[in-house]
């Protein structure tokens, strides 16, 4: 009796990784982590003093993100970390910086504020946007009840009286990887961005705000959503660019995009859920028009974002975990496989990033504080850009994300976007020249 609670508590003190979670440690370097970056804007300078306080309530709501990672002989886990903090700070003005393991008392977490902005950042190790997301707005609610605000619990806002439900801590990977056929994966490079590369911890960072009744006009005018628009339009920003440039050999342009699987398979997790996919034209083909590739971009999104797709994904991305041959080899030899699959092929199969966040939804007594949400992608792991979308009420933001001087993509991006009669506001961390 005995040995059995010494086990059950020993096993409760740990976490393993999530199947996508194992390959982000893996990547880390001197000068890149699996960061991302969450941000709410208030309508109220912010008091540091009280975001402390809250971040200490919201966070024991949240054991998998209050963890150190750890390395083991065959797998990385989370233990959760009882040293002081994570600490809030002054923002900066390079944001996603490298999070190395063992700095911040071990913790892969960072509160920042600025002005009427909170900040969270995240390892991918933890969790997805999503998981993210609710440990952010928890926070945020946490902060203005202590300022004297009634907040209810809903939407991402979670009870910060109330013990965590054990599906949050779910690898859902595991549940749903049942499929009878594992899709190849496809393997061909892509087109990369040509760019001078910024000094270390450096990452530029471009945000156009707009308003989504706009955006959605102009979507439904080509027959399309708000999230296969944006696709097109990076597509059409990212080919222009290749036409552009010298170079002994076209290649595919493709967007890698992450689908939050828990719009199809229920979950509680908040740990990662995601699959993605690589929405792509091919300018070998011939010359495509945007209503060309529009049209194409719908095709795909209606062909491959559904349960059955998805879950074959899933069931190929499960399989190397789940070989019992792959459990027992040791883990410097997995990190140097997977690392050098995902340098040499995986990294090379898509362009840019696009994710969007989509409409967020907050506790109505909620809504009288919030200006709007930010969401960044981070630091990439090569020279490209990547691509964030978020919306809150009328007001909807792409945060572009790179390490590269160069803005060629971003402004043909949002020139798209003007002419196609969007008004667009700009905000960056550099200098504007670079978007004239």
């Amino acid at each position: 009796m005995t040995k059995n609670i010494k086990r059950i508590t020993e096993k409760d003190n740990w976490y393993k990784l999530d199947l996508s979670a194992i390959v982000y440690p893996t990547l880390q370097r001197k000068d890149f982590s699996s960061v991302y970056r969450l941000s709410v804007v208030l309508k109220e300078t912010i008091q540091p003093t009280v975001l402390q306080q809250a971040v200490d309530i919201a966070l024991k709501r949240f054991p998998t993100y209050k963890v150190a990672i750890r390395k083991g002989l065959f797998w990385r886990y989370l233990e959760p970390n009882q040293r002081p903090g994570p600490f809030v700070k002054p923002d900066i003005r390079n944001s996603c910086m490298p999070m190395p393991f063992k700095a911040n008392n071990r913790y892969v977490i960072r509160v920042y504020y600025y002005d009427r902005r909170i900040s969270f950042e995240s390892h991918h190790s933890l969790g997805d946007g999503t998981g993210g997301m609710c440990v952010l707005q928890t926070i945020t609610a946490v902060y203005l009840r202590l300022l004297g605000a009634r907040i209810s619990n809903q939407y991402f806002v979670l009870d910060v009286e109330q013990k965590p439900d054990s599906g949050e801590f779910e690898d859902a990977y595991l549940r749903y990887a049942n499929a009878k056929v594992r899709p190849a994966r496809p393997g061909e490079k892509t087109y990369r961005v040509r760019g001078t590369k910024e000094p270390f911890y450096t990452l530029n960072v471009i945000n156009g705000i707009m308003s989504v009744k706009e955006v959605s006009a102009v979507a439904a005018n080509y027959h399309a959503t708000i999230t296969e628009y944006f696709n097109a339009v990076l597509l059409y920003a990212l080919s222009k660019k290749q036409e552009s440039e010298w170079h002994l050999k076209i290649r595919p342009v493709k967007i890698a995009m992450p689908v939050n699987l828990r719009r199809f398979f229920p979950s509680k997790t908040l740990r990662n859920f995601i699959s993605m996919i690589y929405p792509a034209i091919d300018p070998r083909l011939g010359d495509y028009t945007f209503e060309e590739i529009i049209k194409h971009v719908h095709n795909y999104m209606q062909y491959y974002i559904n349960d059955k797709f998805l879950r074959g994904d899933i069931t190929t991305n499960a399989a190397t975990q789940q070989n019992p041959l792959i459990r027992i080899v040791p883990l410097f030899i997995k990190d140097f496989v997977v690392r050098q699959f995902y340098t040499k092929i995986q990294d090379c199969n898509s362009s840019a990033g696009l994710t969007n966040m989509g409409a967020l939804k907050v506790p109505d007594d909620m809504k009288p504080y919030i200006e709007r949400f930010d969401i960044y992608m981070g630091q990439p792991f090569s020279s490209r850009t990547n691509c964030a979308i978020v919306s809150f009420e009328d007001i909807l933001t792409i945060n572009f994300a790179s390490s590269i001087i160069e803005a060629d993509v971003e402004r043909l991006f949002f020139r798209k976007l003007v002419q196609d009669g969007i008004h667009v506001k700009i905000e960056s961390n550099r200098d504007m020249e670079v978007l004239e």
